[in-house]
């Protein structure tokens, strides 16, 4: 308790940074092992999509099931009737690391829907994913089309905290090879202070017909950082106020990274 109040008084007197034009709604940062110490600051308990932060989980499924093989197999190529709204990068034959890189939405969806609704389903129940409801929008049974995007799945931070802490520890129902492969394309190259990131942007907004709402964007950074013998979960969530540009997980990810060596001092009792 006195490490949670000491760490919101660090964001009050702006020692912690927050994105212009954003409200910083939660940032956690925790000891990856089940009780470990936790620092965090607003509202953690709400549910929110989890966006494009559930291409972990994604991740985690498609190599489990065989559906991925390795980061570059199977490399797809783009349809014409894939969403395309990520621009030129989304438009080229893509593979698991291009995937995340880029964060390409139809990748995701062609994995979900080669798991299949009923596995897919299965998977995100057995991984205790936020609120577990991958049926997509409302009367439309789309859900591995989109369930996590603006739609029916939902997730608090804090339940992003325990989802990474499963992981970090190996303990969700997946095969060695699906932790070594979402490792491996989840990795950060530009990291903080020595820490080895692993993370996933997310953008979203609210309601749940798929529909983006770019005044009101959710920016989500969730991961783990691995340094020596401590490893780390993190999650942040802002909202803007306003259509902003890049986009808020983009800010949210900025953000964490600049504040994530004063973070780990602080949850290791050296505050700066």
């Amino acid at each position: 308790m006195r490490k949670t109040r000491m760490f919101a008084a660090l964001i009050a007197g702006g020692i912690i940074s927050t994105a212009a034009s954003a409200r910083t709604i939660c940032t956690i940062v925790a000891d990856a092992s089940e009780n470990g110490s936790i620092v965090q600051s607003g509202d953690c308990t709400s549910r929110f999509t989890p966006a494009s932060t559930f291409k972990i989980a994604i991740s985690l499924m498609g190599f489990d099931a065989g559906v991925l093989q390795d980061e570059h197999t199977p490399a797809w190529p783009y349809q014409p009737e894939y969403p395309d709204w990520g621009g030129a990068a989304w438009r080229q034959p893509t593979d698991a690391s291009r995937w995340i890189q880029y964060s390409v939405v139809w990748f995701s969806q062609r994995v979900a829907q080669q798991l299949g609704a009923t596995r897919f389903q299965r998977y995100t129940r057995d991984f205790r994913y936020g609120n577990q409801d991958v049926s997509g929008e409302p009367g439309k049974r789309n859900g591995t089309k989109g369930a996590w995007i603006n739609s029916s799945l939902r997730i608090s931070p804090l339940e992003q905290i325990a989802f990474l802490r499963r992981l970090v520890n190996r303990q969700l129902p997946v095969n060695a090879r699906a932790y070594e492969m979402t490792g491996r394309i989840t990795r950060i190259t530009a990291a903080p202070d020595g820490w080895e990131i692993h993370g996933k942007t997310g953008t979203g907004s609210p309601g749940s017909d798929g529909r983006y709402d770019p005044a009101h964007a959710y920016g989500w950074f969730v991961g783990w950082a691995i340094k020596d013998d401590r490893k780390l979960v993190f999650a942040r969530l802002i909202q803007d106020d306003r259509p902003t540009q890049p986009n808020a997980g983009l800010r949210a990810r900025d953000g964490l990274l600049d504040d994530l060596p004063a973070l780990t001092d602080h949850l290791a009792g050296r505050p700066r």
